[in-house]
This record gives structure tokens, C-alpha cells and sequence, in this order.
């Protein structure tokens, strides 16, 4: 496991981030809160990019828990096919609809332990949906924000609950909001798993990872 990096080094890196990018933004599609929750719900071992074109039609006609449940599971399967474990997918979106209807007067809650009730919503994507839409600094961690932690030092932890704590531990309180997706989108196309881009990593100078491709 990577060593902590200390508190200047950890401000360096995102105040890099931010020149680079001040305003972050998840790049999975949605209109509302409960969009979101669905398409997050949907991504779990899935690309973002594989669920905007199955949700693109999809919620221009189902875009609220009611709709959803009017549209009925076998036509929200057809939509979503493309996706990965759909069927299951499509059980727990449908019974995550019926909950809102029923419970919430179809209004997604905003905290952490409502959300993780729905079925098919853990932690993680509580957390997404927390920030994004409440703009609330919650730490989804995903595989990308995992290596990086520990690639980087920047929160390193032996598990996803053990990173997340060292985000809110050790990244400063004014990068909080946008950390995740800084790492995030960093993970993604610049600290691949395989080929990490670190010739041209603008904090490769900061970084602990060792194996710098350099």
C-alpha cells in the first residue's frame, strides 16, 4: 500500500486539479434526482457511456418512480438490454420506483442510510447521488479512485470504506465537493490500470506510484 502523502502535497495536487478543471462533472446523464439514481443504479459494472445511450430514450419517457412503474419492467427491460445483468437491474429499479411512490411521496430522499434502502443503491451510489444532486461532499469510491488513492498516496486504504475515509480525512475541506470526480475522470484517462499516462500526468512530480511510465 502506498504511504500517505502529507497535507501540502495533497493541497498541491487539487489545487492542480482545479486549474485544470474547476467545475468537474459526472458524465452519466439524468434530468432529475431520480434519474440519477437510476442511471447510477444501472452503471454498477457497466460504462457511463453504455448506460447514456440505453437511458437516452428511456428517460424521455420515464423520468419520474410513477412513470417508470406505469412503463412496466419487461419495457424497461428493452431499453436497457444492452447493459450488463439488465434483468436484475430492471427487478430493482422497478421496486426502488414503487418505494418512492409509496414511501416518499415519489421524492428521492437525501440521506445516506434512506438511499441505501432502495434496492439496488449501496453506499457508493448513495454517495454519487448525495454529491451530484444535493452537492453534498460525499466520496463515492469506484476502481478508478482506488488505484489512484493508493497509486497516489493521496488517500490510500486497504478497501473502498477505508479510502473513502482517508478522502474526508486528508483531502482539504474546500476540494471536498469535486474531489471524487477529480479522481474519478483522473483515474480514467490518465492513471489507467494498465497503461497509466504519467508522461504527461500533470501531478507526476507529486505522485508515490513507483512503476511511473514514464
Amino acid at each position: 500500500m502506498a504511504k500517505q502523502l502529507d497535507y501540502h502535497t495533497i493541497r498541491e495536487i487539487f489545487t492542480r486539479f482545479h486549474a485544470a478543471e474547476p467545475e468537474p462533472k459526472g458524465e452519466l446523464d439524468h434530468v432529475n434526482a431520480f434519474t440519477l439514481v437510476v442511471a447510477v443504479a444501472l452503471s454498477a459494472q457497466a460504462t457511463d457511456v453504455g448506460v447514456n445511450k440505453a437511458t437516452k430514450e428511456l428517460f424521455k419517457v420515464a423520468d419520474t418512480p410513477q412513470k417508470m412503474l406505469d412503463l412496466g419492467e419487461e419495457a424497461l427491460i428493452a431499453h436497457i438490454k444492452t447493459i450488463g445483468l439488465y434483468r436484475n437491474k430492471a427487478k430493482n429499479v422497478m421496486k426502488l420506483s414503487k418505494i418512492l411512490v409509496e414511501q416518499y411521496d415519489s421524492i428521492v430522499p437525501n440521506s445516506r442510510a434512506a438511499l441505501e434502502s432502495l434496492p439496488g443503491v449501496g453506499r457508493k451510489t448513495a454517495n454519487v447521488v448525495l454529491n451530484m444532486w444535493w452537492q453534498t461532499p460525499a466520496q463515492a469510491v469506484d476502481t478508478h479512485i482506488f488505484r489512484f488513492g493508493n497509486r497516489s498516496g493521496v488517500c490510500p486504504g486497504k478497501d473502498v470504506v477505508a479510502v473513502e475515509r482517508a478522502i474526508e480525512d486528508n483531502i482539504p475541506a474546500d476540494f471536498q465537493l469535486h474531489a471524487h470526480h477529480w479522481m474519478i475522470l483522473h483515474g480514467r484517462y490518465h492513471c489507467k490500470a494498465r497503461k497509466p499516462l504519467c508522461g504527461t500526468c500533470l501531478i507526476r512530480d507529486l505522485c508515490m506510484f513507483e512503476d511511473k511510465n514514464l
